[in-house]
């Protein structure tokens, strides 16, 4: 037995350590580990007056859910000021990020920086901020080459006719550098097609239907012949057919007396055109991909992670030819109509 003593003196100070680790409380009755923070999205838009802010606010809060976040939303009905509150309610509940899209370049100043003081990542939705000290990334549609490329389409189909035609172009409020983008990449487009079009009517609307229905109604009663219109936005495509069926001049590709019709954004009613053939072509804003990119910058600015300013959208062009083809990256092609 003297051998054993060792062997005891061994065997006893680990038996102890066991039975105090057993005296412990049981798995059931363990303290549970601590749950994982959710994360808060911050969502603020300016207005949803259009199907394309419609559809841009789902696919965000679609996005956002998918990667984990808990959405808190906003709309402030065209209300700069109370935009301002809405962003400060949300940095009052500590969000994790915010997502803007402003009523212009100047107004979400104020915001931002006050996310900034917050330490709160913010990102602007389809309407960049005007240039200053204020940190953000803007998430936006090429709007220049998006239009250039659509109105380069456009005077390629109108070449096809052999005439030189009379254009007019919907220019849109120029408050919203968007509107300023889509103008320039209309006029870049039309300054090398000078034997195909003469741009003879210069319709500004502020984005308002009344407005510019009236506008491109006077232009065809002063240029009757005008066979090739650009809208800076499809939102305004009803006052422009209203316009046309009341000169008489609404007909289909390959009906006489047919207007070339382009615009931009590529909402559902521009795919409804499009499908019935009133509709030549549009340059359509890859709503999906601004959402992704959107909240992807937010968790890549919590992370510490290097984001440009400017994250650009390139889009594309849909048109007769391609339609079918390109129908299901088109957001305006997939919104359920009420």
């Amino acid at each position: 037995m003297k051998t054993l003593k060792p062997l005891v003196h061994w065997l006893l100070p680990l038996l102890a350590m066991l039975g105090l680790a057993g005296c412990g409380k049981s798995d059931s009755g363990a303290n549970p580990a601590p749950a994982a923070h959710t994360l808060t999205l911050g969502v603020a838009f300016e207005t949803l007056q259009t199907e394309y802010w419609v559809a841009g606010y789902e696919a965000i809060k679609a996005e956002a859910t998918a990667r984990g976040f808990k959405v808190v939303e906003a709309v402030a009905d065209n209300d700069a000021n109370r935009q301002f509150e809405q962003v400060r309610s949300f940095i009052t509940r500590k969000v994790d990020g915010i997502i803007l899209v402003p009523k212009d370049a100047s107004t979400c100043l104020p915001m931002i920086k006050a996310a900034n003081a917050a330490n709160i990542p913010i990102v602007l939705f389809n309407r960049p901020a005007a240039k200053s000290d204020a940190k953000s990334v803007a998430v936006v549609a090429d709007n220049f080459a998006l239009t250039r490329a659509t109105v380069e389409y456009l005077i390629g189909e109108a070449k096809t006719t052999g005439k030189k035609l009379q254009a007019m172009v919907l220019i849109g409020d120029l408050g919203d550098i968007n509107a300023v983008g889509r103008r320039d990449g209309f006029d870049a487009a039309v300054k090398a097609a000078g034997e195909t079009l003469e741009v003879v009517a210069r319709v500004p609307t502020e984005w308002n239907q009344e407005k510019a229905q009236a506008g491109v109604v006077n232009a065809l009663q002063a240029h009757p012949d005008i066979s090739f219109i650009f809208t800076s936005s499809d939102f305004l495509l009803p006052s422009i057919v209203s316009a046309l069926k009341g000169a008489g001049k609404y007909h289909r590709l390959g009906e006489p007396g047919h207007v070339l019709l382009g615009g931009f954004d590529g909402d559902a009613t521009a795919w409804q055109m499009l499908k019935d053939g009133y509709l030549d072509a549009t340059g359509v804003q890859d709503v999906y991909f601004e959402a992704r990119q959107s909240v992807q910058a937010i968790e890549d600015l919590r992370a510490g992670k290097p984001v440009a300013d400017v994250i650009l959208d390139p889009g594309f062009v849909i048109h007769q030819k391609n339609s079918k083809e390109k129908a299901a990256q088109m957001w305006g092609a997939n919104v359920k109509r009420k």
